[in-house]
């Protein structure tokens, strides 16, 4: 699984070799402990022009999906089993249109030790961005008035497999990880064969898996009004 994650650059300068065409506005600053319900950046691509434009935009983490009351659903629905996304009617329709990429730093993921979670850091060896899988949706606020740019709410979640490697002795989960060539694949909107590309960020991930470190974090982590690079230095032994 993944609950809390990494930005620690902030517009281009995490995804530049995604070619992003337009950034938000109201992108959020960089953040060490992003957990669920918090603005994170999202790459997708919109469709409302006659070309694909590929956009960074901000997101509340936690997906809502179009028929829902109100956004607390969204706090259930921070992850996605890539398995199960087709039987699922809460990521079923954006599965098929509303495909993201999470651009993050590293992760953090709990392991479990004679009853004691200690928190690590998850991350390319190589201090390049990670890329996950996402899925987004927008949300209708009617309480709203049709002028309120605040009606409008973009959320998403982040795809996860089994996990594989040295990370499988982490957590028995980690997010779907995707390489340039994969996430423009799943990013690309026009595409009829979602199955197919997302298998294939499957069976690519396993590789992705091998180039990345981990290392023991202060359980500081723990609380979401922790904020500091600190977070992701290695804990005093």
């Amino acid at each position: 699984m993944c609950g809390r994650f990494v930005v620690a650059s902030a517009g281009s300068d995490l995804v530049g070799v995604l070619r992003v065409d337009v950034e938000g506005d109201d992108l959020p600053e960089p953040s060490y402990n992003v957990a669920p319900t918090a603005q994170a950046a999202i790459v997708l691509d919109s469709v409302k022009e006659e070309l694909p434009v590929r956009r960074l935009e901000s997101a509340r983490w936690g997906l809502v999906p179009g028929w829902a009351k109100d956004v607390k659903i969204g706090a259930r629905a921070f992850n996605a089993r890539s398995e199960e996304l087709e039987g699922k009617p809460m990521f079923r329709s954006a599965l098929e249109k509303r495909r993201a990429v999470v651009p993050t730093s590293g992760y953090y993921e709990w392991k479990t030790v004679d009853g004691v979670k200690i928190p690590h850091y998850i991350h390319p060896a190589d201090g390049s961005p990670l890329f996950m899988a996402g899925l987004y949706e927008w949300w209708r606020d009617k309480e709203k008035a049709d002028d309120d740019p605040a009606r409008w709410l973009l959320s998403f979640t982040i795809l996860t497999r089994d996990s594989i490697g040295h990370l499988g002795s982490i957590h028995d989960r980690m997010p779907l990880f995707l390489d340039p060539d994969h996430a423009d694949a799943w990013l690309d909107p026009t595409t009829d064969n979602v199955r197919d590309v997302l298998d294939a960020a499957i069976d690519a991930a396993p590789a992705l898996a091998d180039t990345l470190d981990d290392h023991v974090v202060s359980r500081a982590v723990g609380n979401v009004r922790n904020n500091s690079p600190e977070l992701i230095e290695p804990a005093d032994d």
